[in-house]
């Protein structure tokens, strides 16, 4: 996988992370929330099409729901704005709604809910693969559009996955950033996850085991995988067990942003700081100050606010009739240009980027 470290072209409104004041604010549980913005008219209920008519415009006044993992969880507020973004661009109605804890099945009562307001697309990030797609199962059968983000249903639950990278690519880039932050002599490794049932993120475990396999990686061993829930204060008590159960740990893992955030800020005010490696997927705008005082050396993500704007207009595609989600079917996402519809449904975002001391300032968000 090719791996930039270079800033990729910005939409002319930058990403304010600054809404994240702190680790623990931007987990403030605000359950039940909604969100709402645009035109006050709706399409209604969106009809499935035979086939897809690419010369479609796109429907105005579309009604498109974002229903991530957990409301104010700092990568989901980044994610959401983004797809706010796009739904203004092409005149929608948008809105934000979910639940404040990060459990398999805390999404089913507002899809549920969505369905009963006859929302044209449910754009969500699965907490579980299976949980919620009865209710999804529901809503795509009074003719809305599910298009998932992030972390994928299982396929036949949804129209249309938003993959942010190849799981392979993220994966291979996770253990090549920790091998190389520890060193020649490698050591024992531990992984804080998120939720044990997160789709995305047990996928990139799979694959992170099955890249130490290389012989490249003999003297790493992976000793634990811990989950934090995506809880920035329960993903610190994972971290001082992980290293009190395991005092030869050389490296952490944390593919989720809440834990690599909750990981950098534990070691970086601990006798363990510039001893055990950590790396992960995060934010440059809550991860620099770390790379910064030798707490951590990389890691890695993609734009996320990106990703909330693909999302949406792959759905406004989707509920337009432009496509339906079959392989080889193309889009055109705003000015992020045009997207194909690959195999199985899915829509890739493109290569995530390495972050370091030399270019962690050039980010903002």
């Amino acid at each position: 996988m090719k791996l930039s470290s270079k800033p990729g072209a910005r939409r002319a409104t930058p990403i304010v992370v600054a809404l994240v004041t702190g680790l623990s604010l931007a987990l403030t549980a605000c359950g039940g929330t909604t969100v709402n913005s645009g035109s006050s008219g709706g399409a209604g209920g969106s009809t499935a099409t035979a086939s897809a008519n690419p010369d479609a415009p796109l429907k105005e006044g579309l009604k498109i729901a974002f229903l991530p993992k957990q409301l104010n969880n700092s990568y989901f507020t980044v994610t959401d704005r983004g797809g706010k973004t796009a739904v203004g661009e092409f005149k929608g109605v948008f809105s934000e709604v979910g639940p404040s804890e990060a459990s398999a099945s805390s999404q089913v009562s507002y899809i549920n809910t969505l369905t009963q307001q006859g929302t044209d697309v449910i754009a969500t990030s699965a907490n579980d693969p299976k949980a919620i797609c009865s209710a999804l199962d529901e809503a795509r059968s009074g003719g809305a559009k599910v298009v998932t983000f992030d972390s994928d249903t299982d396929p036949e639950c949804r129209d249309i996955y938003i993959n942010q990278a190849t799981a392979e690519g993220i994966a291979a880039t996770q253990v090549k950033l920790i091998s190389e932050a520890i060193g020649a002599d490698g050591g024992d490794i531990g992984i804080l996850s998120a939720t044990a049932n997160a789709t995305n993120q047990n996928a990139w475990i799979a694959l992170m085991k099955k890249e130490l396999e290389k012989p490249e990686y003999s003297k790493l061993k992976l000793v634990a995988t811990v989950y934090g829930d995506d809880n920035a204060q329960k993903s610190q008590q994972e971290v001082q067990a992980l290293l009190q159960q395991h005092p030869t740990l050389k490296g952490i893992i944390s593919p989720t942003t809440v834990g690599v955030a909750a990981a950098a800020q534990y070691l970086s005010g601990s006798e363990y700081k510039g001893k055990v490696q950590l790396t992960g997927l995060g934010f440059p705008s809550q991860l620099k100050e770390f790379v910064k005082n030798g707490t951590m050396k990389s890691f890695a993500l993609w734009d996320v606010e990106k990703l909330g704007y693909l999302t949406a207009y792959a759905g406004a595609a989707l509920a337009s009739g432009q496509i339906t989600g079959a392989e080889g079917e193309k889009f055109k996402a705003g000015d992020m240009g045009e997207f194909e519809v690959g195999a199985n449904g899915v829509v890739l975002l493109g290569d995530p980027t390495v972050f370091t001391a030399d270019n962690v300032d050039k980010f903002n968000f």
